[in-house]
């Protein structure tokens, strides 16, 4: 297991979900992707996809205008 981060700053619908879905499939299962956003809608986006693709959101927090989603790859 290995903790990896992915920078989305700026970026908007859909590109975070599509960088966080490339991104993953660079890893394996049990490693701790951090996802580092400043589009609100990937609050909704980025969860929904995780859900849909059987992988879990462990944390989501937002600080200094910046949300950090942290998912475990499960699949």
């Amino acid at each position: 297991m290995s903790r990896h981060e992915l920078d989305v700053r700026r970026m908007l619908c859909p590109m975070p979900v599509i960088k966080t879905q490339n991104k993953i499939k660079e890893l394996v299962v049990g490693d701790i992707l951090d996802v580092i956003c400043t589009d609100p809608g990937a609050l909704s986006d980025i969860p929904t996809w995780s859900r849909i693709n059987g992988h879990e959101v462990v944390e989501t927090a937002e600080k200094e205008g910046e949300i950090i989603i942290t998912l475990e790859v499960k699949t």
